[in-house]
């Protein structure tokens, strides 16, 4: 198991180096200069010229990789153009909200996906079935966007029952700043408990059909007990599957709903920074990104053993013994 993990955090950089590099070229070859978008139109191109060698933007682009990279190596992500603070406190000012919001987007996707897919697959072919493959469907086919509007235009300005747009740290409002965050959980876990259905019933049909959930209905237990232990329990693997990667690509929801609610955090950030070309920023956010998937990846990785005791990672590659 050590030896597994080593092999997957040595992945986990070489996966960063790679993708530092592409970000970096990218974000260095798009158009667009951060000097004349901070200085604005009416600047001079002295001015503009001042500024790019204040920012070291004159240099060629190789030697702002270096340079980059050494800091990166160093724990350093540069200092944000715009705010002109360290990037690493940029995203830690912002890293709040998008936490909270991801938690409890997964959490309202668990909760509404994985019980609606063990229903669906316990009344396979019924009404009830069909009404749960029908608001997979529609989950899967509204955009985050237009769910979030709707909800604000419902339960926020018709019935007043939660706030529309903004936060409240959690430091100053406590349990009551999580109201501000249940309308975008809504929009952000509703359009991903799709997927998670599905797979819960798909992995659950296939799991009911077994004799050993059949021997354990024989023998007198209840059924939520066959249901529960039995039958989830083994159908899990692929159920985590997918909740790891909804996790991972709640990051990019989080873009479009923190925008809709006006939500100061990551998501909005990067929004920002790319129409300032703020570089560090941008950069950082991708390699946070990446390194959130790669994580969450090596943490599905072995809660699968943790779930399935059948499952064992080698510390070398299995080969077949001869008869």
């Amino acid at each position: 198991m050590l030896a597994y993990i080593l092999r997957r955090l040595i992945q986990l950089v070489l996966v960063l180096v790679v993708v530092g590099v592409v970000a970096f070229l990218l974000i260095h070859l798009a158009p667009g200069d951060p000097a004349a978008v901070m200085l604005g139109s009416n600047a001079t191109q002295d001015q503009v010229d001042r500024l790019r060698e204040q920012l070291a933007l004159d240099r060629p682009l190789p030697v702002q990789f270096a340079a980059w990279s050494s800091r990166v190596i160093r724990g350093d992500l540069g200092i944000s153009h715009f705010a002109q603070k360290p990037v690493l406190q940029v995203l830690a000012q912002r890293a709040e909200p998008t936490l909270v919001l991801a938690a409890m987007s997964i959490l309202v996707a668990v909760i509404i996906g994985v019980p609606i897919g063990i229903v669906a697959a316990i009344r396979r072919g019924t009404i009830v079935d069909q009404a749960a493959l029908a608001l997979a469907l529609l989950g899967a086919s509204v955009p985050s966007f237009w769910l979030g509007l709707s909800l604000i235009l419902y339960f926020a300005v018709r019935l007043g029952w939660f706030p529309s747009s903004g936060i409240v740290p959690l430091a100053s409002g406590g349990l009551e700043s999580l109201r501000y965050y249940v309308l975008p959980a809504l929009a952000l876990g509703f359009p991903n408990s799709a997927l998670i259905t599905r797979i819960t019933r798909s992995s659950m049909l296939d799991v009911l059909q077994q004799d050993y959930v059949r021997t354990a209905a024989s023998k007198g237990l209840s059924s939520l007990r066959v249901i529960v232990r039995h039958a989830l329990r083994n159908a899990l693997v692929p159920i985590i599957t997918v909740v790891g990667l909804t996790i991972a690509s709640l990051m990019g929801g989080a873009v479009v709903t923190e925008t809709v609610f006006s939500i100061p955090g990551v998501g909005r950030l990067v929004v920002q920074s790319v129409l300032r070309r703020d570089y560090p920023v941008i950069q950082a956010a991708i390699l946070l990104v990446a390194a959130i998937y790669v994580v969450v990846n090596l943490v599905v990785d072995l809660i699968y053993a943790w779930v399935d005791p059948r499952i064992r990672y080698l510390e070398e590659k299995m080969q077949v013994k001869p008869a």
